[in-house]
This record gives structure tokens, C-alpha cells and sequence, in this order.
């Protein structure tokens, strides 16, 4: 078998062992997991009442220098876990009554990942929740195993993707990933509850003073879909991290000012979905990496 890796944008042609971590995301070919438990941090047709089953997987193919999650996404922590023992952890969530099954940055994971998902009934959707720095071809191995897309769309500025998260080609490779996911689901699908059970849900984390390229984002989202056909989720959750001393520009919060205008346009815009107050911007909803429903191995 062929360990060399060319899953993601980056095409490493590394070798990746079943343990052996390898690429620019630092992992082996078995999924790593940090967390598999409840979630109410993401949006309310997500979340729900009773949670999402978030499965976090550790490693990256970014390296966003303000990333909340650093712990766990240079590849560092984790569990190594089988694709039977991943199957067993998403009934296992499916059983703890969750309204949907969150898996969290598993783009280096995928093959395990829709082998684990292939033949499975869970009965609650399954959101691919991810960075958007995906292929096409790797996202259809995930085609009719998930339900819910929800991609990040972090810059539509190639020169901002290199200086932040070493990916100049991220909105290009970001756009065409987003319109891979529409087309396998189409135009987003609510219960009557409001849980989403089929659709796109783009993502766009407010960057300080990075104003214009969130309406970039957001004119892209407007622009490219039929209205109405996707949700979109404008965040000012933003939080300087530790590290940013190259980066005094990150070193605050986005204003409410900021965050104000923001709104307003994606509202004329005609986007539907969602969208945050300044006083997201906290440490409180960044999980603890303890390993939490993860199956110890013996």
C-alpha cells in the first residue's frame, strides 16, 4: 500500500504510517482524537438543545498563528484510535441524545474517517466541520456520509493566507472546496425545530482591522449562491493568543464597532444565519484536550 500523502491542498507526498506521524499536519494515517463529548459552542442549528457530539481531531493543515486550538493542531496530544473504535465513538455520542455528530478538523483523517462513517446509522446529521482548506477530490470520498458542511472561509486575501496560516492559495483552494460541499447537499435543509439536517453553513472568523476582506467573504457567499440556499456564521469570537509578538496588528479584540458594520453588511447582503457579539471573545468555550470519550488503549 501507498503511504505517501497527497490528500490535502499541499500534496506533501509524504509518508504517512498507520502510526508514524507524517506531512505538514504532523499525523499518522489512524485518526488522532483529543475529544469526543457534547459541544454547545456551535451555532444553534448545530447545537441544538442537547449538544453536538464533537469528535476533535488532533493536527492541521493550516498553521494560523492565532489559533485557539494550538495544543492539539500541530499534531501534538491525542489518541490514535482504529476505525472500528472511532464507529464505536460516534454511536456511543448518538447515545448520549446529541442532536448531531461534529467532526472537528479531520481533513487529514479522511479515508479513516468515511470508512468509519460508510454503512453507518446514526440518525442525527453529520457536520464536517473544517478549516475549507480541502481538496475536491478527498471531500467526495465524503458524499452522501455527511449532511451538514460547515467550512471555514478565513481570507479571501492570498497575501494575508500566507502571512497568517502559510497557505497563499487558501481562497482559491477554499472557493472550490465550498462549491464541491454545495453541490453534494444543495440548498440548506431545516427541521422544524430548527436543527439543520442538510446544507452549507460557511464560517468567517472576523480578523482586527481585517474588515474588508471579511466583506470579501461575505460578497463571495452572497455572490456565488442562490439566495437563501446557504447559511452563513460572522464570528467575533476572536481571542490574541500567546505567540503574536510578529503579529502586533492581532494583538486585540475586534471592536464592536467593527463587528457592527459587519453585521449590517452581511444583512444587506441577503446572507441568512448567524452572528456574534463582542463578548464571545473568550477563552471559556476552548475545550480541555483531556481525552474525554476517547477509548484508552491497552
Amino acid at each position: 500500500m501507498d503511504l505517501r500523502c497527497n490528500l490535502c491542498p499541499r500534496r506533501c507526498n509524504t509518508v504517512r504510517g498507520e502510526a508514524m506521524p507524517g506531512g505538514f499536519c504532523r499525523s499518522p494515517l489512524l485518526p488522532r482524537v483529543a475529544r469526543a463529548a457534547p459541544h454547545y459552542g456551535e451555532e444553534p442549528c448545530i447545537a441544538g438543545k442537547n449538544g453536538t457530539g464533537a469528535v476533535f481531531f488532533t493536527g492541521c493543515n493550516l498553521r494560523c498563528v492565532f489559533c485557539q486550538n494550538m495544543d492539539i493542531s500541530r499534531g501534538e496530544g491525542g489518541q490514535a484510535v482504529t476505525v472500528p473504535r472511532l464507529r464505536d465513538m460516534l454511536l456511543r455520542l448518538r447515545d448520549q441524545g446529541v442532536d448531531s455528530i461534529d467532526l472537528v478538523t479531520g481533513a487529514h483523517f479522511i479515508p479513516a474517517v468515511a470508512e468509519a462513517l460508510s454503512g453507518l446509522s446514526l440518525s442525527i446529521p453529520v457536520v464536517w466541520n473544517s478549516s475549507g482548506y480541502e481538496s475536491v477530490d478527498s471531500l467526495r470520498m465524503l458524499e452522501g456520509l455527511v449532511q451538514v458542511y460547515m467550512p471555514d472561509f478565513k481570507y479571501y486575501d492570498p497575501e494575508a493566507a500566507r502571512q497568517y496560516s502559510a497557505a497563499a492559495d487558501y481562497p482559491h483552494v477554499a472557493a472550490e472546496a465550498i462549491r464541491e460541499m454545495y453541490r453534494q447537499t444543495g440548498p440548506y435543509v431545516l427541521y422544524g425545530n430548527g436543527l439543520m439536517k442538510s446544507g452549507v453553513l460557511i464560517r468567517h472568523l472576523i480578523l482586527p482591522g481585517r474588515a474588508d476582506d471579511a466583506r470579501d467573504v461575505i460578497d463571495f457567499a452572497a455572490d456565488e449562491f442562490p439566495e437563501g440556499s446557504v447559511l452563513f456564521s460572522l464570528m467575533s469570537q476572536y481571542t490574541p493568543m500567546p505567540g503574536l509578538e510578529k503579529y502586533p496588528e492581532l494583538q486585540r479584540r475586534v471592536t464592536a464597532e467593527e463587528n457592527r458594520a459587519l453585521i449590517h453588511y452581511m444583512q444587506v447582503r441577503g446572507l441568512s444565519g448567524f452572528w456574534q457579539e463582542p463578548d464571545a471573545a473568550t477563552e471559556d468555550m476552548i475545550p480541555d484536550w483531556d481525552l474525554t470519550g476517547v477509548p484508552v488503549v491497552s
